[in-house]
């Protein structure tokens, strides 16, 4: 039975790239506010005027490097988004009190897969999130890479964090160009990743867009 990959575009920067991507089928879209290095930033209130325009069922997730939770309160009343992204780890109790506060928010952990290290760390948030990313930074450098890297990570340890788990995992998609036959590992369920790193720089955004999800499509 095949298995329709759903898919969230992050890095979107203008009210027009959401609704482009919103027509050409995406079902999230990331929308990244301050991080430590990498890309994809844009001011908040740009986020809030973008996830205004977002009709449902689309997800409009808020990627945040916080990790102080009255902190990421204050920022998801002000963005207004459906889901936090929250790319770093956060002290124990975090989500419940994020949960409290924000009732039907989404909680999405980025779990940055190394080793198998990072399947005790699933193990250890699983039942306190809606969902779990899969991504290929690295939070242990002296500036933190939390995200958009474009690398490929190690897919044998994801395949097991998600066999082994009843919790829904997003897995990044970015490098598909990189890998044999451009095909996604059979257990990715759901792919993110930012469509500027698929399409030649030449190609207008829309294009990028169009590239990027007809080729996790054609590659499931």
């Amino acid at each position: 039975m095949s298995v329709r990959v759903r898919i969230k575009v992050c890095c979107i920067s203008s009210v027009e790239e959401a609704t482009t991507a919103v027509r050409l089928g995406a079902d999230a879209l990331g929308l990244v506010s301050h991080m430590p290095s990498g890309p994809g930033v844009i001011d908040e209130s740009l986020i809030h005027d973008i996830a205004r325009c977002v009709p449902p069922p689309v997800a409009t997730f808020l990627l945040t490097s916080h990790q102080d939770t009255d902190v990421i309160i204050e920022q998801q009343r002000r963005c207004r988004v459906n889901t936090l992204q929250l790319v770093d780890a956060l002290p124990e109790g975090s989500h419940a009190k994020l949960r409290k506060a924000l009732p039907g928010v989404s909680l999405v952990q980025v779990l940055h897969v190394r080793d198998d290290s990072t399947i005790e760390e699933a193990r250890a948030v699983q039942h306190d999130v809606d969902a779990l990313l899969l991504d290929s930074g690295n939070p242990d450098l002296a500036v933190k890479e939390l995200g958009g890297t474009g690398r490929v990570h190690n897919w044998e340890v994801s395949r097991q964090l998600i066999e082994r788990s009843t919790y829904r995992c997003f897995s990044p998609a970015a490098s598909i160009r990189r890998m044999p036959q451009k095909r996604l590992p059979r257990h990715v369920p759901l792919a993110s990743t930012c469509a500027r790193a698929y399409a030649p720089t030449t190609a207008s955004m829309p294009d990028k867009l169009a590239a990027f999800i007809e080729a996790v499509r054609q590659a499931r």
